[in-house]
């Protein structure tokens, strides 16, 4: 058995009951891999987590959950960082990488109201809960009578605000619930067609220095190779597509039979007025040219018909 590189595997993570449940699936792919591995999780608190009187977009966006967790990183305080990929800004720290991604979750949406209902039979006027542009943008075009308001908070947090009737229903992602154990009695799990997840929803992401050999070796063994190059096709076409924190965008890539790879991506009005969907398939070998050459097009066939504001507001 080969030797281990490291004493004792430092690990930043959220402080939040998913984040938590996620990294020990982290040191549990370790431990497997490497037996006799030491392991210590560094719970790192992140404004995201620290201000919930307001939605992401304004105080600041996705980077919320991850810079104080990037910051130990670069400082040396941590070797690995883990992340909800979804959560990870699109162009990371020059000095950062995405080292390794644990094999993906179903990373389709739920839909969960109190009285029951399904999505489509949700009466006119309910208050539909979510602070997410991408899940208001796609309610809000199909069913645009619907009342859409922020609700911050964790997956725990928004179940008991559905229970004491803050909302009539919600949207959570189904890869957090089962990662929680949770199982919520009328979950309607919501297809693509209907509602495309984020970018990398669902996927576990481990962050390393570039360069760090001793921590690349270690993680090589626990990166799952097709959810790697599905979350590089996603995340290649955020980075050509362009847009901010605001900018209502959803992406999936699937492998298919074939050794091929099915990417859809969508980008939308905040509101709902308009959304624009494409869908290519490449190699999955070539998953990072699908993600830029589907980005690329998707953003001409944006400014061609709604104009550069689109990614400039």
């Amino acid at each position: 058995m080969k030797k281990l590189c490291i004493e004792k595997l430092m690990i930043g993570s959220r402080e939040s009951p998913l984040a938590q449940a996620q990294t020990r699936l982290v040191v549990k792919a370790l431990e497997i891999a490497h037996p006799g591995i030491v392991t210590e999780i560094i719970m790192i608190k992140t404004t995201g987590d620290s201000v919930l009187d307001g939605p992401l977009m304004s105080i600041g966006g996705k980077g919320l959950f991850t810079k104080e967790i990037e910051a130990a990183l670069l400082e040396n305080r941590i070797d690995i960082a883990v992340h909800s990929a979804k959560d990870m800004e699109t162009h990371l720290p020059a000095a950062l990488s995405l080292a390794a991604v644990l094999p993906r979750e179903d990373p389709r949406d739920v839909f969960l109201s109190s009285g029951g209902n399904s999505l489509s039979s949700l009466p006119a006027g309910s208050v539909v809960g979510t602070t997410s542009p991408r899940r208001r943008a796609q309610i809000l075009n199909s069913f645009p009578e619907l009342d859409i308001v922020s609700l911050r908070g964790n997956v725990e947090t928004r179940l008991k605000k559905l229970r004491d009737g803050n909302v009539d229903a919600i949207l959570l992602a189904l890869a957090g619930l089962r990662r929680l154990r949770l199982s919520p009695q009328d979950m309607e799990v919501l297809g693509p067609e209907v509602m495309l997840p984020s970018a990398a929803q669902g996927t576990i992401g481990i962050e390393s220095r570039v360069g760090d050999e001793k921590i690349a070796d270690l993680l090589a063994p626990i990166c799952h190779l097709e959810t790697m190059q599905a979350t590089l096709a996603e995340r290649t076409l955020l980075q050509e597509l362009g847009g901010s924190c605001y900018t209502p965008i959803g992406a999936l890539a699937e492998h298919i039979p074939g050794g091929k790879m099915r990417l859809r991506a969508l980008i939308a009005d905040p509101n709902g007025e308009w959304l624009h969907r494409m869908e290519s398939t490449a190699q999955a070998s070539d998953a990072e040219l699908l993600g830029r050459k589907m980005g690329k097009e998707l953003r001409a066939l944006v400014v061609e018909s709604r104009g550069e504001k689109v990614f400039n507001d």
